[in-house]
């Protein structure tokens, strides 16, 4: 089976490129799962319930998240009713949603889906994500999984890497997001996980990380700061990895990089 991760969804660029893409993907690489990360796929920044059902839509399966998720007031209460969606594990307890998700896929299998949010240069409050994944773990191996497809949305790319071969072996894969920088790191580990540091983002490619770039030049080179306005024009990026995966033999046959670019007439 092949399985699809997407990069950072930011703003209504990086959800028209889904929905204009999405589909022909699937259907062309024969694409059995499909997992995106939507901390900021409402208006650059955060999450809604209405642009999360656009998305899946859109043909994505399941959604993983990172710092923003409850940027946007309500979704708090929002996330208690969706079930394809994650927040980070490594929340305090008091979180709403779910720490982790199992999606079923019938004959192809039961898979895991987590989302842990790293700690270094990231002031959001959170728990150490090397015990709380080695928690989630020994939770999940109550259940009869095919998989585990873990996103560390994460930005050093020191912790990404310790973090992959922490996990080397005991899960399926291990994707980084975050810096909406994708990385050429693509490759199995030597116990057989998926890797790779950043998997990069969905949305404005003439852009700052999705910021309009005039904004984020003026906050460079002046003292008198602007507010952060998200690009929705012009052409975007779809950044994505694939991995083929053996799920009867529990193996990764190989993990590869697919970036396109969506030109938004």
């Amino acid at each position: 089976m092949k399985i699809l991760f997407i990069g950072d969804i930011v703003g209504r660029l990086g959800r028209v490129a889904i929905a204009s893409l999405l589909p022909t993907i699937k259907r062309g690489d024969n694409i059995s799962l499909c997992i995106a990360n939507s901390d900021n796929i409402a208006g650059g920044r955060g999450v809604t319930a209405q642009t999360l059902r656009e998305v899946q839509n859109a043909q994505v399966d399941f959604f993983t998240s990172g710092d923003h998720i409850f940027d946007i007031k309500g979704f708090d209460n929002d996330i208690k009713n969706l079930p394809f969606i994650v927040r980070p594990a490594n929340f305090t307890a008091d979180s709403p949603g779910n720490e982790y998700g199992i999606l079923d896929l019938g004959k192809l299998g039961r898979f895991g889906i987590v989302s842990l949010l790293g700690r270094t240069f990231i002031k959001t409050n959170s728990e150490c994500p090397f015990r709380t994944i080695d928690r989630v773990l020994s939770e999940l191996e109550r259940e009869s999984l095919s998989g585990i497809f873990v996103d560390f949305h994460a930005e050093a790319t020191s912790e990404k890497v310790a973090m992959g071969y922490y996990l080397d072996g005991r899960v399926t894969a291990l994707v980084g997001t975050h810096t909406h920088i994708p990385t050429a790191d693509c490759r199995i580990l030597p116990k057989g996980t998926a890797f790779v540091s950043d998997i990069g983002m969905t949305g404005a490619l003439n852009a700052v990380l999705g910021v309009k770039k005039e904004i984020v030049i003026n906050n460079f080179v002046s003292s008198m700061q602007k507010k952060f306005l998200w690009e929705d024009v012009g052409e975007a990026i779809f950044s994505s990895v694939v991995i083929d995966y053996n799920e009867k033999k529990g193996r990764v046959l190989s993990i590869k990089r697919m970036d396109k670019v969506f030109k938004n007439n």
